[in-house]
């Protein structure tokens, strides 16, 4: 039958640069894989599922765009003698579809209700064959996620190496500075031998190649134990603190007398050890007695597949998404339909519900036969999981962390989508989601000479807890440290604790510095609660596990709330020069030049000791290593009222300066305004938000600021009303070295029944039901509390 769309479609073949929806629909999580299969638009390939919602006649209908290719799905029954091969390197095996699967492949007009057009018409083959041959948006983030692309630096290409000379086989064989005879790195430029910092797996380390670097600013070192006679091995550039790659590795390893046919690969690489650090952060799918934890299904039972560093956002999803607030915005009766846009995989509303219904309809929360527990216990099987793809890359783009592959702290992750949904306009009857979780944290400065005080106020969405740290003596020799178990009392009583610091008072003038307190103003709804668990060890921050025990009883938090200022209580002056001069810093000198020693400027080094106390060199450097990549880490300290900063909050009117950096290059009214707005005040994502934004012509930033100067005074967020009793339901666990690697999953407290409440582990894609929540309390990383 012919159709009379074909010939006046128009249709082209996608391009390397369009993306191609061809696994699951932009608007809900129905995939190839269901009965009816996806449609996948011919016209701007957008992915449509065709069952019962059909949101690809929806796509048709409000674009005109009839033809589809719809794919349907069938796995192929393998049977499998012996266990899959275990992963030895970051690739990408090269199994295609057609392996594990059979494909139908149907060409439809939707308009026409014509259901199987020929598939071998001149104008459809190539759109098809293309269609089917692109990249789709999960391949690409499994590529990205294991092949890691490594590149070389100006470091390497601009290296000046000594004099031509033969280091002598017995000074290859220990460390210059100490008797280590493993981990050498080889400076590439003068031929000195250093041993690298301690790894995952028990590598030895003192950082001695690290400090050469430092010394002698030589930034490039190869590491003598992975260089192979084929000429691959570890290259590393201090100075840019990334691996690299040497293409001329054979002649500057001969300008020392190392020739490369003579190496033998003798140490594991630093991609092997990450791959093996990878592995053994795994979360226990047992029982103690070996069997393996049962998986539960259900409404807010579904897990989301690892994208391949992508558990730190599996588990921050499935904690908001928890949330009565996030349930009620993203999936409730209340909501209209989905919006109408161009590209629903580039719009947030839409990936936002489409990932409430994915993770709360129960409609994905089903076995699936090819995904088990091991090759033991076939008949234990998991769920397939659902592809966050199209979420991860919308929330990350244009963010420098978040837009890449890498490991992330999930933490950051949180605070990010925070702002991003924050900055979504939301319906007036349902409301921002975030908001139950942001209060008031109050300060109080008291003078230690004149006695008066200042209070300020500023509104959080979380709050930061250092958890103490204390070694308990080894029950064995070599046996690896273990640290004593800490309450979260103990950690809430170390925040809201006096301290003294460093302060000249605005008031009398005195330099003996100001008693510091904060407490809660006001308490959330619901509490999230950041544990961190860092020390620092050869210069790199690692993190401790230490057991934080936290009840299963509510926490009563009312001593923690703040009393105000009392009548007895005199107030420093708030005139407009005690504001101009209020209380100035004077940085710890002693601390000050132990940071600049060690090679902080001294901008980066005042900054971070205002913020931990003024008093500890090694905590300074702690919140340098967390802040370093703080946009504004290297802006000068000021308190001055008027200078803002990252804890104002919300959007308001953009930064003049940085408006008018954005007017000179062209860039300017309501859309300049709105695009600042969005990205936080980043000028260069704000200039990327406005490259991808065309047709937004930000009336709706005008809007909002428009009648900020009639509104009354902001309601205050959180509430003060007591008793504040808060009960541990949701936590983000982290195993592993560095918030940056590892594993992350979540724990949640879940209504499985009518008789049943229990603790269930999300693993990514494995939903199961926890007996032993020991090791959740040994790795908790985040905490959401809700009140009760």
């Amino acid at each position: 039958m012919s159709c009379p769309h074909i010939g006046s479609a128009n249709l082209a073949k996608p391009s390397p640069t369009d993306n191609v929806y061809r696994e699951d629909c932009t608007q809900c999580f129905d995939s190839i894989d269901d009965p009816a299969g996806l449609d996948v638009c011919l016209k701007c390939f957008n992915g449509g599922c065709a069952g019962d919602r059909n949101h690809a006649k929806l796509h048709a209908t409000s674009r005109n765009h009839p033809l589809v290719l719809n794919i349907r799905r069938t796995r192929k029954i393998i049977e499998r003698n012996e266990p899959p091969l275990k992963m030895s390197k970051l690739a990408i095996a090269a199994e295609t579809e057609s392996d594990r699967y059979d494909t139908t492949l149907t060409v439809k007009c939707l308009d026409c209700g014509i259901d199987n057009l020929n598939k071998e018409d001149a104008t459809i083959a190539p759109v098809i064959e293309a269609v089917m041959k692109a990249n789709t948006f999960s391949r690409k983030e499994e590529v990205k996620a294991w092949e890691q692309e490594l590149t070389t630096c100006e470091h390497i290409l601009t290296m000046q190496q000594g004099e031509p000379r033969k280091i002598e086989s017995q000074d290859l064989g220990h460390c210059s500075k100490c008797d280590l005879n493993e981990n050498l790195w080889l400076c590439l430029e003068c031929g000195n031998l250093g041993c690298g910092r301690a790894q995952f797996g028990g590598v030895s380390g003192n950082s001695h190649g690290l400090a050469h670097a430092t010394e002698t600013k030589h930034g490039v070192a190869v590491k003598l134990g992975s260089i192979t006679p084929e000429g691959t091995a570890d290259v590393y550039c201090y100075n840019c603190d990334e691996e690299r790659i040497d293409d001329n590795l054979g002649a500057h390893l001969a300008n020392w007398g190392i020739i490369l046919a003579e190496r033998e690969k003798t140490e594991k690489s630093l991609t092997e050890m990450q791959i093996e650090q990878n592995l053994k952060w795994e979360f226990s799918m047992t029982t103690e007695d070996g069997k393996e934890l049962t998986p539960v299904f259900g409404p807010g039972l579904t897990g989301l597949k690892n994208l391949g560093n992508s558990c730190y956002l599996a588990s921050i999803l499935q904690c908001l998404y928890d949330l009565p607030s996030f349930q009620q915005r993203y999936y409730s009766d209340k909501l209209g339909p989905l919006p109408s846009v161009s590209d629903p995989a580039e719009d947030l509303e839409t990936q936002l519900r489409k990932l409430g219904d994915g993770l709360l309809s129960g409609r994905y929360s089903k076995s699936d036969a090819d995904v088990f527990a091991s090759e033991h216990t076939p008949n234990v099987p998991y769920q397939k999981g659902l592809q966050p793809s199209m979420f991860k890359h919308l929330m990350g783009r244009g963010h420098e962390e978040f837009s890449t592959m890498r490991q992330q702290d999930a933490f950051e992750l949180l605070q990010h989508l925070i702002k991003l949904i924050t900055r979504s306009k939301h319906p007036v009857e349902l409301g921002d989601p975030t908001q139950p979780m942001r209060f008031v944290m109050e300060q109080r400065l008291q003078c230690l000479n004149c006695k008066k005080v200042r209070y300020s106020s500023n509104e959080q969405d979380s709050v930061f807890i250092d958890v103490p740290m204390e070694k308990l003596p080894p029950e064995e020799e070599g046996q690896e440290p273990k640290y004593k178990p800490v309450t979260l009392k103990q950690c809430l009583d170390s925040l809201t604790a006096s301290e003294v610091v460093e302060l000249t008072c605005a008031g009398c003038g005195s330099k003996d510095g100001f008693t510091k307190r904060q407490a809660f103003k006001t308490f959330p709804d619901v509490l999230v609660v950041n544990a961190r668990k860092m020390a620092v060890v050869n210069w790199v921050p690692v993190k401790i596990d230490v057991p934080v025990i936290v009840d299963d009883e509510p926490l009563n938090l009312d001593e923690y709330l703040s009393k105000g200022q009392q009548p007895d209580e005199e107030a420093l002056p708030e005139d407009e020069s005690a504001k101009s001069s209020a209380p100035a810093f004077v940085p710890n000198a002693e601390a000050l030049a132990m940071l600049e020693a060690m090679g902080f400027p001294r901008v980066r080094g005042e900054k971070a000791l205002h913020a931990t106390g003024n008093s500890d060199a090694n905590a300074a450097m702690e919140w340098l290593f967390a802040h370093m990549d703080d946009p504004d880490i290297d802006v000068p300290l000021d308190l001055s009222a008027s200078s803002g900063g990252a804890a104002s909050g919300g959007a308001g009117a953009a930064d003049p300066e940085k408006l008018a950096m954005l007017e000179s290059m062209g860039l300017s009214g309501p859309r300049a305004v709105k695009a600042l707005n969005e990205t936080g005040g980043d000028v260069e994502r704000a200039i990327e938000w406005l490259f991808s934004h065309p047709d937004d012509d930000g009336a709706d930033a005008v809007e909002e600021e428009a009648p900020a100067g009639n509104e009354g005074p902001k309601k205050e967020a959180g509430s003060s009303e007591l008793p504040a009793k808060f009960q541990l339901q949701s936590i983000v666990c982290h195993k592993g070295t560095s918030i940056h690697a590892g594993h992350y999953v979540a724990f949640i407290r879940k209504k499985l029944s009518e008789d049943e409440t229990s603790w269930v582990l999300f693993n990514d894609e494995k939903v199961v039901k926890v007996v032993d929540v020991e090791e959740m309390k040994k790795t908790a990383y985040v905490y959401f509390f809700k009140r009760v």
